[in-house]
């Protein structure tokens, strides 16, 4: 099958001024396009040309490493699209008691992402997951992905890379955390991936 890019779920200014308009229309339509175009291409008339996103990658992973950067970092911007909202939700009953238990407060829980990301060296992206029924933050490098990692359950991620956050903040990735993690979190897709107890898929 042919991937396409995840379409952003609110308007392209939803997320300004943390996210602006301008760096959507680079990240999203140039970069995820890029990728998308560059798995769709390695995959045409291969064997995983009927594959799933998350089977590709999963197949790719120490075998072809041009294969799952391009199919890794697809999925993961497509569940960095569905992290953000322009108005911050809730989460669940069940979503808030975990993150009081693991981390004290939603607040607390956005300290520390914050601090993850702004340590986290060089690209890559900082995940709030799910995993043995407790809450942990994660860190993954470059192009890598939980999306095919056994036991784990993400349900959050922030982009980490310099092109989400480099035309609003320049080098100051501390300050786009801040931005995105202060009401741009959505927190009802954490709560449905937590309640759906299962990795989300792309489509």
């Amino acid at each position: 099958m042919a991937f396409e890019v995840t379409p952003l779920p609110y308007d392209d200014t939803a997320l300004a001024p943390a996210v602006s308009a301008e760096t959507l229309s680079y990240h999203h339509g140039k970069h995820h396009q890029a990728y998308i175009d560059k798995t769709n291409k390695a995959i045409e008339g291969t064997d995983h040309a009927d594959k799933s996103l998350e089977e590709i990658i999963a197949a790719a992973r120490g075998s072809d490493q041009g294969l799952f950067n391009n199919s890794a970092q697809s999925w993961n911007h497509g569940f960095y699209w569905n992290s953000m909202a322009g108005n911050e939700t809730a989460p669940s009953d069940e979503l808030k008691s975990m993150i009081e238990s693991a981390f004290g407060s939603v607040d607390d829980l956005k300290e520390k992402l914050q601090e993850r990301g702004a340590g986290h060296f060089a690209s890559g992206w900082v995940w709030l997951a799910e995993k043995g029924g407790e809450l942990t933050i994660e860190e993954t490098h470059d192009g890598d992905t939980l999306a095919d990692k056994d036991g784990v359950n993400p349900l959050l991620v922030i982009d980490l890379w310099e092109h989400a956050y480099y035309l609003d903040h320049q080098n100051a990735r501390p300050a786009y955390l801040k931005a995105v993690t202060s009401d741009k979190l959505n927190w009802a897709f954490a709560s449905d991936n937590l309640a759906r107890g299962s990795t989300w898929k792309y489509s």
